[in-house]
């Protein structure tokens, strides 16, 4: 976790220029790292070798208890949900969006995260609003159990608009050789999903779009939630699946799992499916969360394009052969989880995984006036 010092080289004169002047504030970024130390401290796990600070972090996996490990990564964002926080000052839980986007894809190849790393980039750094985010990105890593290891603090005059910033975020996580996901999908295995919290990190331009057709402002109640405001609503976090998929792989209940982010579930669960195969759908086997329903109804936004955009209240899928040890394991976890498909053979073996949906959902949004 380091502030971007890197053309710190001139000497202060009395009247030559200096890297404060052109708007870096070390001290500022120096202050920060301070001020995070306690909340990243709390994710050290086992594994971790030293402090922050140093030109690269270190990490044994062999210390993490792996013997035969397969390392797998990830990188993402958040998105323009970036924008909803930066204009609403909502910043606090973004760390759950940006660690929830790479966290979630390694589960689903059945790796434990080890560690995480963020990339904090703004115009000038302004200390309380930084602290925020970070400490939410400290929160959600120790609550999935994953270390955060460093990062990069980038103060950049004249890149970004004032009050503005960017966020990308880099996790690493690991899985032995032999339990690498997917294994063994084939036709008659189950289909669960794993409720979403709403849009999570995706969909956030289009929904951008419909928010101001409709002369909402942020501070509004929410029109699919009114003990909500708008902003509060939209800016729900992203779920953390770890502990539901991490668990049921460990017990040997997981086939495959897929991530429901930009393309929907149509988009996302082929990619874990093998050839010959076809993934039916009941599209009314979960409820609907009222969030998609108000945007299907206020953007006048097609079925097919709400299932290509949006996760639509399933967040994460599950591919297991035994449903009721799954549904067990999962209550146990206090999941919220539907089956919602089964596998099936397509009529060619050698076709590319495809999803039907045996019934489409509802998107039908009855306001709470109604």
């Amino acid at each position: 976790m380091t502030s971007d010092s890197s053309e710190n080289k001139h000497p202060s004169t009395e009247n030559g220029a200096t890297y404060a002047q052109s708007g870096v504030d070390i001290a500022a970024g120096d202050a920060l790292i301070e001020a995070i130390k306690p909340a990243v401290s709390k994710t050290k796990q086992a594994g971790v070798m030293g402090n922050l600070g140093g030109f690269g972090a270190l990490f044994d996996v062999k210390a993490a208890g792996f013997k035969d490990p397969i390392l797998v990564s990830g990188t993402d964002g958040v998105g323009t949900k970036l924008l909803l926080a930066i204009e609403t000052g909502l910043c606090d839980n973004l760390g759950f969006d940006l660690v929830g986007m790479c966290v979630n894809d390694l589960i689903v190849q059945g790796a434990k995260p080890l560690f995480f790393l963020d990339y904090f980039a703004t115009g000038k750094l302004e200390l309380e609003q930084a602290k925020r985010v970070i400490t939410g990105i400290s929160n959600a890593c120790e609550a999935c159990g994953c270390a955060l290891i460093g990062g990069e603090t980038a103060e950049m005059p004249g890149m970004y608009q004032h009050g503005h910033y960017d966020l990308a975020g880099f996790a690493v996580g690991a899985v032995e050789r032999d339990a690498l996901l997917p294994q063994n999908i084939a036709p008659g295995a189950k289909i669960i999903g794993l409720t979403s919290n709403g849009p999570h990190s995706n969909g956030f331009s289009l929904v951008r779009a419909i928010i101001k057709s409709q002369n909402l402002a942020w501070d509004d109640l929410a029109p699919f939630d009114t003990e909500q405001l708008l902003g509060e609503a939209l800016l729900a976090p992203t779920k953390l699946y770890v502990e539901p998929v991490i668990a049921l792989h460990n017990a040997g209940l997981l086939h495959g799992a897929a991530h429901i982010t930009g393309g929907g579930i149509v988009g996302n669960l082929p990619r874990v499916m093998p050839k010959g195969t076809v993934a039916i759908i009941d599209g009314e086997s979960w409820p609907m969360p009222s969030v998609f329903s108000w945007l299907a109804q206020a953007g006048n936004v097609s079925t097919e394009e709400m299932l290509k955009v949006f996760n639509c209240g399933i967040g994460m899928i599950l591919i297991v052969s035994d449903v009721a040890a799954a549904n067990e394991l999962l209550n146990s976890t206090d999941t919220e989880a539907y089956v919602i498909g089964h596998i099936a053979a397509s009529d060619n073996s050698d076709s590319e995984p495809t999803v039907e949906f045996s019934d489409l959902p509802d998107f039908t949004f009855i306001s709470d006036a109604d």
